[in-house]
């Protein structure tokens, strides 16, 4: 993805090459530079088409949180646009990208055990996946475990967890093995401390709650938010006037603030 464009000064790094793709963090850093800082990393949805969104649709809440002392980073992974993408590809960079982000704590002033994963839709798809297959891994420095992958925590808008439904609809040349990457055929204890925020409108809803339902049976700490009446991707910044932007960020900031991270 060419051309991404930030609204507020960011901070490039490359966290990963594939071939002639650098993969880049966009990083919003507090005002202030302090020691120890809890990191949230923004993983954008609509990314399994061929007109990908930007890493910049979480821009607001990035620059909202960087102000509220956290380094807040905007996630840039392979997606629909990159020749002969397929969604295994993306799960492997949410793993390299937290990876990147705990290897190199030090120079950030980022606490390793204080990173929150947040993703919408199929941004919300990859990083649940990232946790729940450990199998799906194409970091060389992953079979020695040296660094570890998951997040300490996890904030989660509208995803797809039906892996077959995901592959039958896009990526019918993976339909065949996709139960093995699919979420909701493959319950278990395994996430994080979780925030998820669903409208009762949006499509995913219901397949959402069965997930959810599933997963605290299994003992998984889960909190879901409901918002009457909203639909995909109602939360963005611009819809509605921001009326849910704010209020979705409100409930990220209640969470972030319950852990002791702003």
């Amino acid at each position: 993805m060419n051309n991404i464009k930030f609204d507020f000064p960011v901070a490039e790094r490359t966290y990963k090459m594939i071939q002639d793709r650098n993969l880049i963090l966009y990083i919003f850093e507090p005002k202030t530079h302090q020691e120890n800082r809890p990191a949230i990393l923004f993983f954008n949805g609509g990314s399994f088409t061929k007109d990908p969104k930007s890493p910049a649709q979480f821009q607001h809440q990035a620059k909202y949180f960087s102000s509220k002392g956290m380094v807040a980073i905007c996630v840039d992974y392979r997606n629909g646009s990159d020749e002969g993408f397929l969604p295994p590809q993306a799960i492997c960079d949410v793993k390299s990208a937290v990876r990147w982000i705990r290897r190199n704590s030090s120079e950030l002033g980022v606490d390793p055990n204080k990173i929150v994963v947040c993703g919408s839709s199929s941004g919300g798809y990859i990083t649940v996946s990232s946790i729940m297959f450990k199998e799906i891994n194409d970091d060389p420095e992953y079979d020695v475990e040296s660094v570890d992958h998951i997040p300490n925590f996890l904030i989660v808008f509208a995803a797809g967890m039906d892996g077959i439904d995901i592959m039958r609809r896009r990526y019918p040349l993976l339909l065949e093995e996709a139960t093995r990457f699919s979420p909701i055929h493959n319950v278990k204890k395994c996430l994080p401390s979780t925030l998820w925020i669903c409208g009762t409108t949006d499509d995913l809803f219901e397949q959402n709650d069965q997930f959810i339902k599933q997963m605290k049976e299994k003992g998984n700490d889960i909190i879901f938010k409901t918002v009457e009446g909203m639909e995909h991707g109602y939360f963005n910044y611009g819809r509605h006037n921001n009326k849910y932007f704010h209020k979705t960020r409100h409930e990220m900031e209640k969470y972030l603030h319950s852990l002791d991270f702003i």
